[in-house]
């Protein structure tokens, strides 16, 4: 890992986040949205989907079902994909990119363990641009870590970075998920009873959960969608996301599922599994530390 390429423990842990998979609407007016906004760099690319990427890895699968209704924001499935910039000059140099496009933020808030910034593409899916705080500067408590919201000293962050332009940091990764699901106690008994992640903090109507020791890698809330079903086929959003898991935690997770009679199935890197709305979620086999910082 070079310089340039910072490893962070978002992406160093037994499980981190892999590709995150849309269904939009409009392929080419979304995919150009992450290329302009993001720099994100089309991978792979065929008549119906798109694979966009950093520094050779692949974040982000876009697929075209054009016949799709609009996500609904009540229901189950995407709260924001929130891509970690590797460090806080990087964020302060988006941020500054982001302004001169004349584009608006959604939101930017302070969580103690890092500084987030929110934004929406044009079908209305959410994002995250974050960077985190160092780890001595997080607030640990009994329960967990303390993850609160406050506002963002924007100033700071703007003269944070060096006044060059931004590039597209090879080190970008998918940091977490957010989830909108219907019901916690569900969603924790799924994402941590059976996949193995630790629950991290509770706020009211939120829960946060990691792997290795992570803020979070997995957000889950019932804002706006509790009671949620699970997810309508017709309508676009999140499809499903990649864990990519160290041997042992997928070895884990697999043994877990079958005891507790999960229904899975098994792939040649791993499984794929759904969640108690429909989401698909597959985990694939990290075979080393490197790969799993590198995916």
């Amino acid at each position: 890992m070079t310089a340039t390429q910072p490893v962070t423990l978002a992406n160093e842990t037994p499980v981190s986040i892999g590709i995150v998979t849309l269904a939009v609407r409009d392929l080419p007016r979304v995919s150009a949205f992450y290329g302009h906004v993001l720099e994100l760099q089309p991978m792979q690319e065929d008549a119906d989907s798109i694979l966009l990427g950093a520094g050779g890895v692949g974040l982000l699968r876009l697929r075209h079902e054009p016949n799709l209704l609009p996500d609904d924001p009540r229901t189950a499935g995407l709260f924001h994909t929130a891509f970690l910039m590797p460090t806080r000059s990087d964020l302060s140099r988006w941020l500054r990119r982001f302004g001169e496009l004349g584009l608006h933020l959604d939101g930017a808030s302070d969580h103690i363990v890092s500084e987030a910034l929110y934004l929406s593409d044009p079908e209305g899916n959410g994002i995250e641009v974050y960077a985190d705080r160092p780890q001595e500067a997080w607030r640990r408590r009994p329960d967990g870590l303390d993850m609160g919201t406050y506002p963002l000293d924007i100033d700071s962050l703007l003269n944070a970075g060096e006044q060059s332009p931004y590039r597209l940091p090879p080190g970008l990764r998918v940091g977490h998920i957010h989830l909108r699901v219907g019901d916690l106690d569900a969603a924790e008994a799924f994402y941590s009873g059976m996949l193995g992640f630790d629950v991290m903090a509770r706020v009211p109507g939120a829960a946060f959960m990691a792997s290795g020791g992570y803020h979070h890698h997995i957000g889950l809330n019932v804002w706006r969608s509790k009671g949620a079903g699970p997810r309508d086929a017709s309508r676009a959003g999140l499809a499903g996301f990649e864990l990519s898991a160290m041997p042992d935690a997928l070895a884990a997770a697999c043994q877990r599922l079958e005891s507790l009679g999960q229904p899975h199935k098994a792939t040649d890197t791993g499984l794929v599994v759904p969640d108690p709305w429909g989401t698909q979620v597959e985990l694939r086999r990290a075979a080393n530390s490197r790969e799993a910082s590198e995916r």
